[in-house]
């Protein structure tokens, strides 16, 4: 939901008066302490364990730390990172009172509620290592006037190649044979009888945004129907030029589609977007990939959904909540192709997104502005996709 500016907003009574000079003061004195001095960082990332030694640029993980150890506590700032997040027991809680920056990704995500804001009176700045900020509590963060910041297009190509990927997968029906393959069997027919070319399939993406539109394109040469549905329409020449359809209705879209995919960010208007009714009105058979966040999907209904075969398959690598505990229904429903958030931190993304995170932080000790294009929250208003 949109905030609305204080600067802009005309109050008649004393109370809102006095709420509204609160608020200011709050962004101006988090502002105050934007500037100078030394930090404390936290980092919160994945254990890479006995992986963390195998690649020198394996750098995502809590051993690897981003790459920025070195530097940041050459210049006299504390940097601590950990995996352990969640609860009042936990490293990272421990640490809420006195870090001035904290640090997440989407794939082990720190989530970052109201009450730890709350909580976090030094905080400035709240970075994502990677893209989507849908751990952090946005509304509050805007409120208490800090700044949200993520590396925008640090990790599009890996997540649009994982898509494709995953569409195979399912129309092919890949795993079924692949099992047989280790376990000895030999049935050609148990995998044949569900496996389709996707040559003249229609894909539909509900969200063509930076991730949609490389899809779209990787998807052209497989002479694919191409669909998309988005808040805004691609630019007309690209549009042409992959040879994608604009649909402006949503529920009109859904059911032409042989597969869907999930290209949009989670927020207050996506939540649950896909639940029970949704999904009964979607084509019998049909596959659905979502790298974009579990929480847009309804849980139960995706897992009854494949049960019954009206979806045909389902895959992704976004669960909510993150780590998905063991006995979440998406492990054990029929016909999924589900792994762990892996998509977006391939070596080659992990190094885009610490590169973005230490200029980030570069800008951010100089008092510099960051990129537009990497602001989430900035003076107490959200970027677009999240209004």
């Amino acid at each position: 939901m949109a905030m609305k500016r204080a600067a802009s907003t005309f109050l008649t009574s004393s109370s809102r008066i006095s709420s509204s000079l609160s608020s200011a003061s709050s962004i101006f004195n988090r502002n105050l302490h934007a500037s100078g001095g030394k930090k404390k960082i936290v980092g919160v990332f994945y254990k890479g364990n006995e992986f963390a030694s195998l690649n020198p640029n394996f750098v995502g993980c809590v051993e690897g730390a981003l790459g920025i150890r070195e530097w940041l506590e050459s210049q006299g700032h504390e940097y601590i990172v950990t995996d352990d997040k969640e609860g009042l027991n936990s490293e990272l809680e421990k640490h809420i009172p006195d870090l001035h920056v904290l640090i997440s990704t989407p794939f082990h995500p720190a989530y970052v509620t109201a009450e730890r804001i709350k909580k976090a009176k030094n905080l400035e700045l709240l970075l994502t290592a990677g893209i989507g900020s849908d751990h952090i509590d946005l509304n509050a963060a805007a409120a208490a006037g800090l700044t949200v910041a993520e590396v925008t297009g640090s990790n599009v190509v890996s997540v649009a190649e994982d898509e494709l990927m995953r569409i195979l997968i399912l129309v092919r029906n890949f795993l079924p044979g692949y099992h047989q393959a280790i376990s000895g069997e030999w049935n050609v027919a148990g995998i044949a009888h569900r496996a389709y070319d996707l040559e003249g399939k229609t894909i539909g993406t509900v969200g063509a945004g930076r991730i949609g539109k490389l899809l779209l394109q990787r998807l052209k040469p497989f002479n694919c129907n191409l669909l998309y549905h988005d808040r805004l329409k691609i630019a007309p020449e690209l549009e042409k030029e992959i040879g994608a359809k604009f649909e402006e209705d949503l529920d009109a879209m859904l059911p032409k589609c042989d597969v869907i995919v999930i290209n949009t960010p989670l927020t207050d208007k996506t939540r649950g977007l896909f639940d029970k009714n949704r999904i009964a009105k979607l084509k019998k058979g049909v596959l659905i990939v979502n790298n974009a966040r579990g929480a847009i999907m309804d849980t139960q209904a995706v897992a009854d959904a494949c049960s019954s075969g009206h979806i045909a398959g389902y895959s992704g690598d976004v669960w909510f909540p993150q780590p998905a505990p063991k006995d979440h229904p998406w492990r054990y429903m029929p016909n999924h192709a589900m792994t762990p958030h892996i998509s977006g931190t391939t070596i080659d993304a992990q190094l885009r997104y610490a590169a973005g995170v230490k200029d980030m932080l570069e800008r951010h000790f100089k008092g510099e502005d960051f990129p537009e294009q990497n602001y989430i929250v900035k003076q107490g208003e959200l970027a677009s996709q999240y209004r």
